[in-house]
C-alpha cells in the first residue's frame, strides 16, 4: 500500500474533509489520578489491571463531545515500562489501549478517531546522548505495531523534543504503514527542552514522511503561550494541531492543579480555531467538563479573524515570556505567511 493511499483513506482524513475543526480529548494522567492511580504507578499497566477505569476515561471524551482521542499508551514503550518492570510487554499494553479504545468507539453511531499516543522514550538520543537512532525507531517500532493491532486509526506522536525523536518516531509509523499525527511540546520563550523553535519544526515536517496527516504543539507552560507557538507554524498543506494545557499547574494538598476554568478554555478553543488549527484539544488539567465547555462553545462561537499576541494575552493570560522562540517579540500578521487550511 502506497503512502499516499494509507494518509488517504483513513478515519482522520475523512473527517477532516468533511469538518472545519475537530474536537480532541483532554488529559489522560489528569482523569486517572482522580480515578485513583498513584504518583510514580504506570497508567499504561492499567489496561490490564484496571480496563474499566480506561474505558471510562474513553467514554468520558466521547460524552464531552469529542471527535478523536488518545489511547492509554503514551508511555507504553520499552524504555518507559523498564522503569516499571514491564519492558516485556510494550506490545501487549499498547494493543490493549487500542483494543479498549475499539470496544467503545465501534458502539458510537457516529465516527470517532482512536489515535495511538507514542510519547518520548525519556532517553536522550545522539549525538547529545547515548542513544541511538536505530534503538529509537525499534522501540517506537514495537509500540506501533502493537497499537495497530489493536485497531487504532492513526498514530499520535506527542510531547516530543528533538528533531531526531520525532523522526524516529515518523520512521517508526511508516515501517508499520500507519499513517500519523505529531506534535512537539514548545516550553519557556517558545523553544523545545532541546531548544527547538515552531519555525524550525515547520520547516522540518515539509520534509517528512507521507503517512503525516497533521502536526502541531501540545502542553508546554500554558494555553497563552501554545497560541503563541501556533501562530509562528507555517504551513499551506498540513491542518494544525492545538493541545494547550489548562492554565498553568500549582501543588496543592498532595495534588497538581491547573487554574484554567472551564470558561478559560472554551475561550481558548475558539482561539486556537483563529489562529488556524484544525484539531484542537487540551492537554495536562483538561478534564471532560473542560473539554465540554470547548465542544459547546466551538459549536456555537463564530470564527474570527487571527488574533494578535495581545489579544490572546489580554484574553487567557500573560505569556511566560518575553520570547516566541524566533527572537522576535511579536509576530507579524499571519495573513502574509499561511491560510487556514481546513
Amino acid at each position: 500500500m502506497t503512502e499516499e493511499i494509507i494518509k488517504a483513506n483513513n478515519p482522520l482524513t475523512r473527517l477532516l474533509r468533511e469538518k472545519s475543526w475537530i474536537l480532541a480529548d483532554g488529559a489522560t494522567g489528569t482523569e486517572l489520578f482522580e480515578m485513583g492511580l498513584r504518583a510514580g504507578e504506570s497508567p499504561e499497566i492499567w489496561n490490564e489491571t484496571n480496563p474499566l477505569s480506561i474505558k471510562k476515561l474513553y467514554t468520558n471524551s466521547v460524552k464531552a463531545g469529542c471527535d478523536l482521542f488518545l489511547t492509554n499508551s503514551f508511555g507504553s514503550n520499552y524504555c518507559r515500562l523498564k522503569l516499571h518492570g514491564a519492558e516485556a510487554d510494550a506490545f501487549r499494553l499498547s494493543q490493549l489501549s487500542a483494543e479498549l479504545a475499539r470496544d467503545v468507539v465501534d458502539k458510537e453511531p457516529s465516527p470517532i478517531v482512536v489515535a495511538g499516543s507514542i510519547g518520548p522514550t525519556g532517553e536522550i538520543l545522539e549525538p547529545i546522548g547515548n542513544f541511538t537512532i536505530s534503538q529509537a525507531v525499534e522501540v517506537f517500532h514495537e509500540q506501533a505495531e502493537g497499537l495497530k493491532a489493536g485497531g487504532c486509526d492513526v498514530l499520535w506522536i506527542e510531547t516530543i523534543s528533538s528533531l531526531e525523536e520525532f523522526d524516529a518516531a515518523a520512521h517508526a509509523a511508516k515501517l508499520t504503514q500507519m499513517p500519523f499525527c505529531g506534535t512537539m511540546s514548545f516550553d519557556t520563550s517558545g523553544r523545545t527542552m532541546m531548544g527547538i523553535t515552531s519555525v524550525q519544526f515547520s520547516n522540518f515536517v515539509k520534509n517528512c514522511n507521507e503517512n503525516l496527516v497533521a502536526f502541531g504543539a501540545n502542553c508546554g507552560v500554558g494555553a497563552s503561550d501554545l497560541l503563541r507557538t501556533i501562530l509562528g507554524f507555517q504551513t499551506d498543506t498540513l491542518p494544525l494541531i492545538a493541545k494547550g494545557n489548562a492554565g498553568i499547574p500549582r501543588y496543592s494538598e498532595g495534588k497538581i492543579h491547573y487554574n484554567g476554568t472551564p470558561e478559560l478554555m472554551a475561550d481558548y478553543a475558539c482561539l486556537a480555531r483563529d489562529c488556524g488549527a484544525t484539531i484542537i484539544g487540551g492537554c495536562c488539567g483538561t478534564t471532560s467538563t473542560h473539554l465540554k465547555y470547548m465542544h459547546d462553545a466551538l459549536q456555537t462561537r463564530p470564527s474570527r479573524k487571527v488574533p494578535t499576541p495581545q489579544m490572546i494575552e489580554n484574553i487567557l493570560g500573560k505569556f511566560s515570556s518575553n520570547f516566541d522562540g524566533t527572537g522576535e517579540t511579536q509576530k507579524p500578521s499571519r495573513s502574509s505567511k499561511r491560510k487556514k487550511t481546513r
